[in-house]
């Protein structure tokens, strides 16, 4: 299933308008999404002070499976394919990939199975700017599936800024370092479900609002993941954020690895955007009951930093709670 000119021509897309929703796949009965393929461009030139430009951020990709009138995906179109702040660059991992030119073709290699019936739109809110976009949506169509497969779900959140504290007086090294989170209140939520399934992973985004000469590391924040109602301590507590995202030692150069990278290192002293992935592809998460995915944001939860993330987790059931932001409230800031 693609947008391709049905006449024969080379209009091998869906023009899409400011406001419109347009239907990207209907698929009946059951089967299995196993591969998308899309990517978005501006119709004509563009203004260099449109409001638009953060597009990437204005599109939401929504899917539904088995009928539901609730989405199982629900995230602004780039923040889905693995890179924050409204931004594309070339990276490759195991389920998500952005590919040549600079990152602007979008690949999901994540299974979708689905029991009777799959649906997908995207939704422009954007101001003005009228866009140009093309997919593929690849997929298995079965007899039946089989029970016991969770569905796929992903969801987009956003703290702007992080409850922390201010240094006041405190030494950039106590400020950075100091004090001690013996519960886990105030962590960053990546993902809070019921349930039984599995948790898969994230992609991750930190915009350094701390302006100052010293070192100005934005992580140190353990992850903490609650599995079926724990209390803390949970079984899974890590040692820092860099560590979580499988790097070490404050990282400020890009990688990218099947299940971890770093695409946006951010600027000197680690100023700016940041984006990074984890995925639990050979390691699941899973629970019976329920999962809460939290990191501190800085240690003992002391920064306030511009933090966004998606989760992408697989789930027994539909879950019809997921919620996207107003648009205004999903806008990029430089920091």
């Amino acid at each position: 299933m693609s947008s391709y000119d049905a006449s024969g021509g080379n209009e091998d897309r869906v023009t899409l308008r400011p406001g419109e929703t347009v239907q990207l796949a209907d698929i009946a009965g059951a089967g299995d999404i196993n591969h998308i393929w899309m990517t978005v461009a501006p119709a004509g030139p563009t203004d260099p002070n449109t409001p638009d430009n953060d597009f990437l951020r204005k599109l939401v990709l929504r899917a539904y499976w088995d009928g539901s009138d609730k989405p199982s995906i629900l995230v602004p179109l780039g923040d889905f394919f693995g890179v924050g702040h409204a931004k594309t660059t070339n990276f490759a991992s195991l389920p998500l990939q952005m590919s040549p030119q600079d990152g602007k073709a979008f690949n999901s290699f994540f299974h979708m199975p689905f029991a009777d019936g799959a649906r997908f739109e995207l939704t422009s809110e954007c101001e003005e700017l009228v866009l140009w976009f093309y997919f593929y949506i690849d997929y298995e169509a079965f007899d039946e599936l089989e029970d016991g497969i969770g569905r796929f779900h992903a969801s987009w959140h956003r703290e702007n800024p992080t409850d922390g504290i201010e240094q006041g007086e405190l030494t950039n090294g106590e400020y950075l370092f100091g004090g001690d989170n013996t519960t886990g209140d105030g962590n960053y939520t990546i993902l809070e479900t019921t349930g039984r399934g599995h948790y898969v992973g994230c992609t991750f985004n930190v915009t350094n609002l701390r302006h100052t000469e010293a070192w100005n590391w934005y992580g140190e924040g353990d992850d903490m993941i609650f599995v079926d109602g724990e209390s803390w301590p949970p079984n899974i507590h890590g040692t820092g954020t860099e560590d979580y995202f499988n790097t070490a030692w404050c990282p400020s150069e890009p990688f990218h690895g099947p299940y971890h990278g770093i695409t946006m290192p951010g600027g000197p002293n680690w100023s700016g955007q940041i984006s990074m992935y984890r995925f639990h592809i050979e390691d699941p998460v899973t629970f019976n009951e329920s999962v809460r995915v939290t990191i501190e944001h800085g240690h003992n939860n002391q920064r306030c930093d511009d933090i966004s993330s998606v989760a992408y987790w697989y789930l027994d059931r539909i879950d019809e709670t997921l919620t996207l932001p107003p648009v205004e409230q999903r806008m990029p800031r430089l920091g």
